[in-house]
């Protein structure tokens, strides 16, 4: 593994903020201008029952605790900006989980520390001497950064005054093992021992960790548990509670919650769950037998001494299938038989491709195995490096001297640089003799370099840029930055590599305003400067060169499916969903365009089949299947033994770079939670509280006893339009493929899909062309959660807020969140059926008002 990718592995929590996926055609970082003066709440894309601070960064909810009348929602917070930094516990409280009122801030960073996240428990006996038993303290247990080791432990505060004002425990830290990795502690009073729970996550080593205490400073090591489950990111926010299965207050399971980034369901950041047995010590999850994959038509399995009627290009596939490793790679597994493909033929520094023959779609799906390296195929790039787009260059960099560009600072020099510099690392990719380099006094060097002011009379910005990946907003960024009127409204870093690729920002809707472009380094640690070259006004998007390794679908010369390893040399299942390409020709291409680390891919057994064969990640159990719910975590003490959990409605691939200000980040609508026998097993169910009602508006609108047939149409007519909606609706299933409801649908085909496949029985929420998605290459897409019909029928509630939906399907089975950045004026509500008809039982639609009024 690279540097770089292990650094994001281990260290997400600390570096998240210079840590996500830097798109190369970057969306603006306010698209919309705010005035100086609206008033809060009130903002483009601002939630209106969402929980979210006035201003600056949100992540992990933490302390979720219920004392004296209130719900109280502490949350990772950044006192001093819109991006991740300076970690401290933000306040709030509410009396229903709906209505919240922001306090100060209670738990600071220092010049020591920085305040992780963790939990709150109310000290009824005194245990600790904070408080008295008629006057309880409030003790948050939480995780404290030490800024001079990044040392992770456990530390303690407490509050008198229901958490108005809080003190550091002196004796900090209460549990320290030394570790990097050792973080956000749920504490929990367990009766049957008369002692506290604390439940931990060893993040980097897939495990969670269980200790004991009689007084919340000393603790005793009981078990552990895991790894099990998808493990392909740190695990991280565990959580464990007890809930009755169907009711039945006699038969009771544990439920242990594991925050995972990345390897999630749907990419990125997710919340796992395990139900199982907690016996005060240990906890078991229950046993879900071995996993038997749909039975097919093999069409490759590398069992042969060459690839047949296979192609390849390039060298990293060698001349025949592998027999597990090859030379310099760590074991491989998960294969079937003897052979495999394997790109790793001279390590990851070789590129090629191994591309079947064509063939007709004539199966359902197409399943494999695949590993090796986490870098998915991105629409628009180019197999190696074009030339530069026609157009007006504002910068070549040529001829010795940086003409009308102007610099600060010491990192650029005097002139641009002709390549690689002094103890710098190869740099290439530029085009002619000269570049931008900022690396001229090494890392330590910061400055900034700005171009005129020039006219944006056409439709892109492309210009080469490589180095740093710290982006726009981040406390020391390396970023290449377009101002229009002196503002940021685009921002692109380079990839913490030395080779240069092609940008490109989109700026149609910025036509005929003034503008310029400013190389930024303000960064003096590892990778702090930036490469850059020929910065071009063009007509043109420029196509950046793929960094794939994946294995693709090809039809039509498009790539229409595609997979990857996760970061493993363990192979997994996959599969291709072929029904929409029946009849058509196709081809399988595995591709390896990467020489960084992970740069290869492994694939093995492809085979035709009537059913998609599933993934571990897709076999484990997930509290929701969006990509916006992580760090979900639950409260103690809420009255009547209610369990109601809440996750951070974001997610770390793209967290950094959502268009929102003056605050970035917002929570979950919060949820009540249960356990329900679904198809033989025990599943963790969820239903938004009830208290969402209290924001109903009067005069709900309604349709009954509708048929739609290969159509889309508007639902129930204006009425049923808004931005803030809560809609149930009930469909009897007919004949159609997919059907289901589109929200906040508008000019342009700007809609957010939330349909379900009757083939694959499967909920999804398209999100494609949701508004504003091109900000970060992983946003777009299509995120799906298994569910079948009840009796025929499908039930789905979807709450609509200005930058969110959430679907709950059935009874709570499942749940799909997803941010969505839509045109204000995208309102539409509309009724849909693809290939066949539906029959739409029921719909009511309400509007709600906002929680901040």
């Amino acid at each position: 593994m690279s540097s770089r990718h292990a650094a994001r592995h281990a260290r997400v929590r600390m570096m998240a903020a210079v840590a996500t996926v830097c798109t190369l055609s970057a969306a603006p970082l306010a698209p919309r201008a705010v005035a100086a003066d609206t008033p809060p709440y009130s903002e483009t894309y601002r939630p209106q029952f969402h929980f979210t601070p006035e201003k600056n960064w949100m992540n992990d909810p933490n302390g979720l605790v219920y004392y004296q009348g209130e719900y109280h929602l502490f949350y990772q917070y950044n006192p001093n900006g819109n991006s991740w930094g300076d970690m401290s516990w933000g306040h709030a409280v509410s009396t229903d989980l709906v209505h919240w009122e922001q306090l100060p801030l209670a738990l600071s960073h220092d010049d020591q520390e920085m305040v992780f996240s963790g939990s709150a428990v109310i000290d009824r006996d005194n245990s600790t001497g904070f408080g008295t038993k008629a006057n309880p303290a409030m003790v948050a247990v939480y995780t404290s950064y030490r800024k001079d080791t990044g040392v992770q432990a456990q530390s303690l505060a407490y509050s008198t005054d229901r958490g108005r004002t809080w003190t550091k425990y002196q004796g900090n830290p209460v549990l320290d093992i030394g570790s990097k990795d050792f973080r956000d502690p749920k504490v929990q009073w367990y009766a049957p021992t008369r002692s506290w729970l604390m439940t931990v996550s060893m993040s980097a080593e897939h495990k969670v960790r269980f200790y004991s205490s009689k007084n919340l400073k000393d603790w005793n090591l009981q078990s552990e548990f895991g790894p099990s489950g998808a493990t392909g990111g740190v695990w991280e926010c565990p959580d464990l509670f007890p809930l009755a299965v169907d009711g039945d207050k006699k038969k009771i399971k544990w439920v242990l919650v594991v925050n995972i980034n990345p390897g999630g369901i749907a990419g990125g950041s997710a919340a796992q769950y395990f139900v199982g047995d907690f016996d005060g010590t240990k906890f078991t999850a229950e046993d879900k037998g071995t996993y038997t994959p749909p039975a097919g038509t093999v069409v490759q399995d590398f069992e042969g001494t060459d690839f047949g009627s296979w192609t390849t290009t390039g060298t990293a596939f060698g001349q025949a299938p592998a027999a597990g490793a090859v030379d310099g790679q760590g074991t491989v597994g998960g294969f079937d038989g003897t052979g495999l493909a394997n790109s790793f033929h001279s390590g990851d520094g070789t590129t090629g491709t191994l591309t079947s023959p064509s063939f007709t779609v004539d199966s359902k799906y197409l399943n494999f195995k695949v590993g090796g390296g986490r870098h998915p195929h991105v629409d628009g790039t180019a197999t190696e490096q074009e030339p530069p787009p026609a157009g007006t260059v504002l910068g070549d960099f040529e001829g010795g001297t940086y003409g009308g560009w102007t610099a600060t600072g010491d990192a650029f020099g005097t002139a641009p640089a002709t390549g690689t510099l002094p103890d710098q690392q190869k740099v290439s990719g530029f085009l002619g003799s000269g570049l931008v380099n900022s690396y001229a006094n090494g890392d330590s060097g910061t400055g900034t370099l700005t171009s005129p002011e020039f006219t944006l009379d056409m439709d892109y910005v492309d210009f080469l840029v490589g180095g740093g990946d710290h982006p726009a907003g981040s406390d020391h960024p390396t970023a290449v930055e377009l101002l229009v009127d002196g503002k940021v409204v685009r921002s692109t870093t380079g990839q913490d590599d030395e080779a240069l690729d092609w940008a490109s920002w989109d700026v149609k809707d910025l036509a005929g305003k003034q503008a310029q472009v400013k190389i930024v380094d303000d960064n003096s640690g590892g990778w702090g400067h930036l490469n850059v070259d020929h910065v071009v006004l063009s007509d043109t998007r420029a196509r950046p060169v793929s960094q794939e390794t994946a294995v693709n679908l090809i039809v039509d010369g498009k790539v229409v499916r595609s997979a990857t390893g996760s970061n493993s040399e363990t192979l997994d299942w996959a599969s291709f969903d072929l029904r929409p390409y029946a009849g058509e020709q196709a081809r399988i291409q595995l591709v390896d365009l990467n020489t960084g680390g992970w740069g290869h891919v492994l694939a093995d057994r492809f085979t035709t089949a009537d059913t998609p064969a599933k993934s571990v990640v897709q076999r484990a159990d997930w509290a929701d299947y969006g990509k916006d719910y992580y760090a979900a975590v639950s409260w103690e003490d809420a009255p009547g033994g209610k369990r109601y959990m809440i996750g951070w409605m974001n997610n770390w691939d793209y967290g950094g770079t959502i268009p929102t200000s003056p605050w970035r980040g917002a929570q979950s609508i919060p949820r009540t939670m249960g356990l329900r026998t679904v198809d033989g097993r025990v599943r963790l169910i969820s239903q938004p509280v009830n208290s969402v009602r209290s924001l109903w508006q009067p005069h709900p609108v309604s349709a009954s006893g509708v048929t739609v047939e290969d159509t889309s149409t508007p639902l129930i007519g204006p009425a049923a339009q808004g931005t803030t909606l809560d809609i149930e609706a009930t469909f009897s299933l007919q004949d159609a493929d997919r059907f289901g409801l589109k929200v906040r649908t508008g000019a342009d085909g700007e809609e957010t899909v939330i349909g379900y496949d009757t083939t694959a029985q499967e909920l999804y929420v398209d999100r494609t062309h949701s508004g504003a998605v091109d900000f970060d290459s992983t946003f777009p897409g299509v995120q799906t959660a298994p569910l079948r019909a009840e009796n025929g029928k499908v039930k789905l509630r979807i709450l609509v807020d200005r930058s969110s939906v959430e679907v709950f399907g059935g009874s709570g089975e499942v749940a799909i969140t997803d941010q969505i950045f839509p045109d204000p004026a995208s309102q539409g509500v509309r009724v849909f059926a693809e290939n066949g008809a539906v029959r739409l039982d029921e719909a009511v639609v309400r509007h709600l008002g906002s929680a901040h009024e």
